[in-house]
């Protein structure tokens, strides 16, 4: 038996990290145990899991269900191909289902393993899309800064951070970014209207600046994630719908992370009364049991995919699309959601998360509090009147992480900002205790 000394020796020699680097990577947690929102490291600590491992455990770590309907699907029919000529009962089974949760106008599914290639199948539709309807200079795509898609090469060129970028350069081409709509720190140079609109517009200016005629689409978190947990304001996306119809883009909804639950609703964009075009997903639809992604495209999409000429079809694909053990999964996650009201409760402990967090606005660096369902925000400044924030050499997110992990909540800072998303079956008394580490930890810091 090897000591956990041993195994993080093995772990150097051998494995490369997601954002890997060896400064980063001295004393890692050997995850060994999972149940409800308490994960377990190999020397017997526990922790909350603050971020739903990575925004995607929503009906929380244990489930027999999963692991059960994996096995039985894998004594079955663990995997075929879904290529043209061939399909499987439980990819026809969560499509269908699928059809009856997301947008009325979305009925129509394909399968990814995750996240990044659903980002990869968005803008492979839309550019297809506009060329099977004789607008082949409709290739680029508009996204924001601060928003996350994906760093494969395209997704990457989308996501808005930056920090990803200067060691992969040159971004693929075509890809233009607007800022967020942040409402913390957005600066309206358009007074006469509000932020939210005024933020939207940026969309409108980007798509003259370019030529609405080269102009594919628009891809956004309804909530930016990975970028802060950013909601919007409330009159941001109705806008963004306008601005799209008007100049002939198509909308796409990265519900990645806003997906199946998390925000309180099923999907992200429902809170702000529009449709999108397409809908990409990954992460809770499995709640991250095994890896599964997909686009949802709407009727219009579907039309002109089933149309175009045999020789002009839609020559896109990936060996584990509609992934029978996946899709079998998937179903009886989506089964468990609807059965324990996990989107009400989402609603409900989000509400009552963020209502405990707005109590920390006391705290003399609490800048800005927010979040959306069962997805929040602390970010911290150095003066809350002028919004300053503190300097790289203060150290504030790798300190304020030490404070909370010692306290027994594990999650993600980004900079000096705190996010969580806990799974969506916590419980007040899970939720308080999210809320009292936080404001300790805060405290710890501020002393």
């Amino acid at each position: 038996m090897l000591t956990d000394t041993e195994h993080v020796q093995a772990d150097h020699a051998h494995l490369l990290h997601p954002l890997y680097h060896p400064s980063a990577h001295q004393s890692p947690k050997i995850w060994v145990k999972g149940r409800g929102a308490i994960v377990t490291d190999s020397t017997g600590n526990e922790y909350i899991d603050g971020l739903s491992a990575l925004w995607n455990v929503n009906i929380g770590h244990g489930r027999e269900e999963l692991a059960e309907a994996a096995a039985a699907q894998m004594r079955e029919l663990a995997y075929f191909s879904a290529y043209a000529g061939s399909t499987n009962l439980p990819a026809i089974k969560l499509a269908e289902k699928l059809s009856q949760l997301i947008y009325p106008s979305i009925n129509t599914f394909f399968f990814t393993s995750g996240g990044a290639e659903s980002s990869e199948s968005s803008f492979k539709t839309a550019r297809f899309y506009w060329k099977a309807l004789g607008k082949p200079d409709k290739v680029k795509f508009i996204s924001r800064m601060k928003g996350y898609h994906g760093v494969t090469m395209a997704a990457m060129s989308a996501t808005g951070l930056p920090v990803y970028w200067p060691m992969f350069e040159p971004r693929v081409p075509g890809f233009i970014h607007i800022d967020s709509p942040y409402p913390y720190r957005f600066v309206n140079k358009t007074p006469e209207v509000s932020d939210g609109i005024a933020a939207a517009n940026l969309l409108e200016e980007a798509i003259l600046r370019e030529g609405p005629d080269t102009v594919a689409a628009f891809i956004a978190e309804p909530v930016q994630g990975a970028g802060g947990v950013i909601p919007p304001q409330n009159d941001y996306f109705k806008r963004i719908r306008a601005i799209c119809d008007q100049y002939d883009v198509l909308l796409i909804s990265d519900e990645v992370i806003t997906g199946f639950g998390r925000t309180g609703r099923w999907f992200g964009l429902e809170h702000y009364g529009i449709e999108p075009d397409i809908a990409q997903f990954a992460k809770g639809i499995t709640s991250g049991y095994v890896p599964l992604g997909g686009i949802g495209v709407n009727d219009k999409i579907r039309d002109v995919i089933n149309t175009v000429a045999p020789e002009k079809r839609w020559m896109h694909a990936f060996t584990y699309s509609g992934h029978p053990t996946s899709c079998a999964v998937a179903l009886v996650n989506i089964a468990i959601i609807e059965q324990e009201g996990l989107v009400a409760n989402a609603a409900a402990m989000g509400d009552h998360m963020l209502d405990g967090l707005m109590e920390l606005d006391e705290l003399p660096i609490v800048g800005n509090v927010r979040g959306q369902g069962m997805m929040a925000a602390v970010e911290l400044v150095a003066d809350k009147a002028t919004k300053e924030p503190f300097p790289a050499s203060a150290n504030i997110g790798v300190r304020v992480a030490k404070e909370l992990t010692a306290r027994g909540l594990f999650t993600r800072i980004l900079g000096d900002t705190i996010l969580l998303a806990p799974p969506l079956v916590c419980d007040a008394a899970t939720i308080d205790r999210i809320v009292t580490i936080v404001g300790e930890s805060i405290a710890a810091i501020s002393e």
